[in-house]
């Protein structure tokens, strides 16, 4: 494989595992196939109260969020402290992973460094905030988070986008800086299929049932509620239907409670989070279709992760995950509507030789989107602002 000249990325991110979320499953993927490519990385990130060391990862004391008990927010101290001896390593880049305190700690100390600085653009935020500080009108907090977002990537030599829906976003917003668009791709682990009998032996689910499955975080942002009540429509079509929710959040007391105010209690089962290379590839192999309601993705990454072991997605193209469901290979593009995604859901259940050519199509999708391929695209970005810095800042 060809090698590129000496290069060390710092990569600072507000989180990373055991956090799991789709930011530190993108800079998990891109550290190995960077490191094939001759680019040494080094993560900073939070401690965590349950460990989480690994090989080239740094981590810095943090202190709990208020009202949110899976994120830490890394202390000033400790950044500071971070940044006393960051001066003395050979960084070739800062490339900032969010839009935290990692953002003004990376921005920072690439200016005292004079090191060229980038970020990826991992979360939209206007399309979320209201459901976290609902006390604040929802147009203000839009107005705030599009200056914000502004203001930050203008003071950046480039940003990476994960989808062309998001770089036209940000463009929208005002943002002058150099867009490149990089998604996060699949490592060749993500096409290896599961034992979806296991799955659901261990869950006490027959080999016959219907499963519609959801994986991610349990937010509200994810739009979950609207797969509650299109389950509810659905299972007066399909009674053998079960949807199944893989992932814990803030939303999920919330999601039981309606589940339940439904009558979903035998139509509905929630599984917590799974580990990656064994509960959740067992659940992936045991479920008929994934489906998928989020708005505010800036890619859906989770979309191709299931295509890629032959799981058809029935989704709502929406922001970055047009991207992956508007080609309809291996993917349906579902209405904005319980209904109507109810009755699409029912049609492909009804339909198994379609959702098995809707299976083979989804992996030979899934395959274009090789991680190799994109760390390629982002060594070749890193080279090129190392020799020619915008030096925004």
């Amino acid at each position: 494989m060809e090698q590129t000249a000496a290069l060390h990325a710092l990569m600072l991110s507000d989180v990373y595992f055991p956090r799991i979320n789709g930011v530190s499953t993108s800079i998990q993927t891109f550290r190995p196939e960077l490191a094939a490519r001759g680019v040494r990385v080094t993560v900073a990130a939070p401690a965590y109260p349950q460990g989480g060391n690994d090989d080239g990862v740094i981590r810095i004391p943090s202190r709990q969020v208020p009202l949110d008990p899976e994120d830490r927010l890394m202390t000033r101290a400790g950044l500071a402290d971070f940044g006393r001896r960051a001066a003395s390593a050979d960084f070739s880049l800062v490339h900032i992973q969010t839009p935290f305190a990692a953002h003004y700690a990376g921005l920072k100390l690439a200016r005292r460094l004079h090191l060229p600085v980038i970020a990826t653009y991992h979360t939209h935020f206007e399309e979320y905030l209201f459901h976290y500080v609902p006390f604040v009108p929802r147009g203000a907090l839009k107005g705030m988070a599009r200056r914000v977002a502004r203001g930050q990537c203008n003071a950046l030599d480039a940003i990476v986008v994960p989808s062309q829906p998001m770089a036209d976003t940000l463009s929208d917003y005002g943002v002058t800086a150099p867009l490149h668009v990089i998604p996060t791709g699949l490592p060749e682990t993500q096409f290896r299929r599961g034992d979806g009998a296991a799955f659901r032996a261990a869950h006490g689910i027959a080999p016959e049932r219907k499963i519609a499955l959801f994986v991610g975080r349990a937010a509200y942002e994810k739009n979950i509620g609207f797969l509650l009540e299109m389950t509810d429509i659905a299972r007066r079509h399909r009674p053998d239907l079960l949807l199944v929710i893989a992932g814990e959040g803030p939303a999920l007391d919330s999601l039981r409670r309606q589940a339940t105010q439904l009558g979903l209690d035998e139509h509905v089962r929630f599984v917590g989070y799974l580990p990656r290379e064994t509960g959740l590839a067992d659940c992936y192999a045991a479920a008929d279709v994934f489906t998928f309601a989020s708005r505010t993705e800036t890619q859906g990454l989770v979309l191709l992760e299931a295509m890629a072991v032959g799981l058809p997605v029935l989704a709502i193209p929406a922001l970055g995950a047009a991207t992956i469901v508007a080609p309809q290979r291996g993917a349906i593009a579902a209405p904005d509507d319980p209904q109507a995604f109810a009755h699409l859901l029912v049609e492909l259940l009804d339909h198994p030789t379609l959702l098995a050519a809707l299976g083979s199509e989804a992996i030979t999708f899934a395959r274009e989107w090789d991680a190799a391929t994109q760390a390629g695209r982002l060594v070749v970005l890193y080279r090129d602002i190392v020799s020619h810095p915008c030096i925004a800042h």
